[in-house]
């Protein structure tokens, strides 16, 4: 057999797609367009991988508690610590370092409650979830938070459904 020559992508520290989602920034580093592959038969393509580097700023209170249906997520914190939220009031928070795996069906938010910026490195399995962050960014672009309202219309786009025993916890002000 021939050995390929499929290209690698490269993606410098001061590149990709940015992305505001009210006062979080999105960087995207892969979208799947480099990591699937075609099926003719269906005219379809098949994105594997996405990923993107997030900038939660101090103080943030994360997306609306959900969960996903048709992708895994994982997340690699790199600055700072950032909170992550489970069903019945569980907290991890996850420093430099730290690495988080959320499968199909896990209820999770996270959230920044700290005095410190925070970044973190997100996969999604399979890519399709990067356009969510397309949308979510297109309707908030005159807002200077992020949107718990916007961000659960779009959210219903992508087969991700809200936790609403958490959110319902949450606003309670159980941490």
């Amino acid at each position: 057999m021939a050995m390929p020559r499929r290209p690698i992508n490269y993606v410098p520290a001061q590149s990709g797609e940015i992305l505001k989602l009210g006062h979080i920034t999105c960087r995207v580093m892969e979208d799947g367009s480099r990591t699937g592959k075609t099926i003719p038969v269906l005219s379809l393509r098949y994105n594997r991988i996405g990923s993107a580097e997030f900038t939660v700023p101090a103080g943030t209170v994360g997306p609306p508690a959900h969960w996903h249906e048709m992708h895994d997520e994982t997340f690699l914190v790199t600055q700072g610590t950032i909170r992550f939220h489970a069903p019945d009031g569980q907290i991890v928070d996850a420093k430099v370092g730290d690495y988080v795996t959320v499968p199909i069906r896990a209820p999770h938010t996270f959230s920044n409650p700290f005095d410190v910026e925070a970044k973190f490195f997100n996969t999604y399995t399979p890519a399709f979830y990067i356009d969510y962050f397309r949308i979510l960014a297109e309707v908030s672009k005159n807002d200077e938070q992020m949107s718990k309202e916007k961000n659960l219309e779009v959210m219903a786009r992508f087969a991700t459904m809200p936790a609403k025993p958490m959110l319902e916890e949450m606003a309670k002000g159980r941490k």
